[in-house]
């Protein structure tokens, strides 16, 4: 009696894990993950940069989607988007003489949200070298963190390095306080040793520009004041440096494939019509010049009435732990992960700390904002950042990616965040940041 009792409950268990599994299946429809995809990354979006007209496709795109499935606007925004005005500044004109030898153009590089600058040889600059065999990451960001004006002299050594930086700091700088005053200008030189006597001059453009997030929002049926975020950045590098033909970074795994996500669960949870908690579907913009879009939202909803925030950057390509799997940036930060790794139980998915803990991944996307302020705000990506070769290039392309991990990174997802929907589950909370 007892061995067929065990045999009974060991069927009804896989029965149970099977029943898991093919649930699954029908949270997402693959064709219309790779539709998605296909348009967010393709040519005419032209990489999606702030203040472009390829990004303003983009949110149109991710509005349309929400009215097709039948989302509701948040705090009554039209067209699904939360609009709000930052002051852009972008590098106008820039000249270094070390020595009275001109520096070539893109040996330079200007931070600063000054009008401009003109320093002689001037004893108030500071001048600072980023020597060969440094950290070249660690050392960029102590000095970045500087509280004078400073130029910069990096290495020679480093000069694929310093490209890709400037790549990124060269494009637009964003204010979004208007009354801020203007901060410390840094300078940063490739050369090889520090001048006896320089010149420096730079002009930036500066004005105020609008941005906007597309937020599109399920009421919830029992705690409508209880918000679950699902979110994903969707703006990227926009135009770059031509490599052969091709000089748009079309951003398809960062993060067309997070935005995919967002529209697929979105359309899940709708279908359901069973939240009880308000579900909160959200495209930021301008992640990539300082998770601009991210921090407006933050200060524009009670993070006490936030009970979880799952942020989607980059899963089209298999994690360091194989297929069916997912790392959770803060891990340890709240049980967030933990209480999904019990609702998908029965599947063959998996969540992992984060393995690249030394690059700060926590606080380095658009779950931040919300963690430092107690929210179990975490981001969930595959990308092994280590290795990537086409992270913020022209081949970040929709055929580099696999669909399969995309697809089965939303169904983990959408099962792992069950409890936390229908609010049988509340994750712990993070520990605020100091001030």
């Amino acid at each position: 009696m007892v061995k067929r009792l065990g045999h009974a409950l060991l069927a009804i268990c896989l029965l149970t894990g099977c029943a898991a599994r093919q649930s699954t299946q029908k949270v997402v429809d693959t064709n219309e993950v790779k539709r998605i995809l296909h348009t967010l990354a393709a040519d005419d979006m032209e990489g999606r940069a702030a203040f472009t007209p390829g990004v303003e496709r983009a949110a149109d795109f991710i509005a349309s989607e929400f009215t097709k499935i039948g989302l509701e606007p948040f705090a009554d925004e039209p067209d699904f988007r939360q609009t709000f005005e930052v002051v852009q500044i972008r590098p106008a004109t820039w000249e270094v003489s070390f020595d009275g030898v001109e520096v070539p153009e893109d040996h330079i590089i200007v931070s600063s949200n000054s009008p401009g600058v003109n320093w002689n040889t001037d004893p108030n600059v500071s001048l600072i070298q980023i020597k060969a065999g440094a950290d070249f990451a660690q050392r960029f960001q102590e000095v970045s963190a500087g509280v004078t004006d400073a130029i910069v002299v990096v290495d020679t050594s480093f000069a694929s390095l310093f490209h890709r930086y400037r790549g990124f700091l060269m494009r637009d700088r964003i204010n979004q306080d208007k009354r801020a005053s203007p901060t410390p200008s840094i300078v940063y030189v490739l050369a090889n040793n520090i001048p006896t006597s320089f010149r420096v001059a730079f002009t930036n453009s500066i004005e105020e520009q609008p941005l906007f997030n597309v937020i599109g929002m399920l009421p919830g049926k029992t705690r409508p004041q209880e918000y679950v975020i699902f979110s994903a950045h969707y703006d990227h590098i926009g135009i770059i440096d031509a490599v052969g033909q091709d000089s748009i970074a079309n951003g398809a795994d960062d993060d067309a494939s997070g935005v995919s996500a967002v529209i697929s669960l979105a359309n899940y949870y709708k279908k359901r019509d069973d939240n009880a908690r308000t579900l909160l579907f959200v495209g930021f913009t301008a992640e990539e010049i300082g998770l601009v879009g991210s921090k407006y939202f933050s200060s524009q909803i009670n993070a006490d009435e936030v009970v979880a925030m799952i942020n989607i950057e980059m899963i089209g390509k298999d994690a360091r732990f194989g297929p069916n799997s997912l790392y959770v940036t803060g891990y340890d930060q709240s049980d967030l992960a933990k209480i999904m790794q019990q609702n998908v139980e029965n599947t063959d998915f998996t969540f992992h700390p984060d393995p690249y803990p030394t690059q700060n991944l926590f606080y380095r996307s658009d779950n931040a904002s919300l963690a430092a302020v107690g929210v179990p705000a975490h981001t969930f990506s595959t990308v092994q950042i280590d290795q990537d070769r086409y992270y913020h290039t022209v081949k970040d392309e929709v055929e580099t990616l696999s669909t399969e991990n995309i697809v089965s990174s939303i169904q983990a997802i959408a099962l792992g965040a069950k409890t936390i929907v229908s609010g049988e589950d509340t994750p712990a909370r993070v520990a605020k940041l100091e001030p």
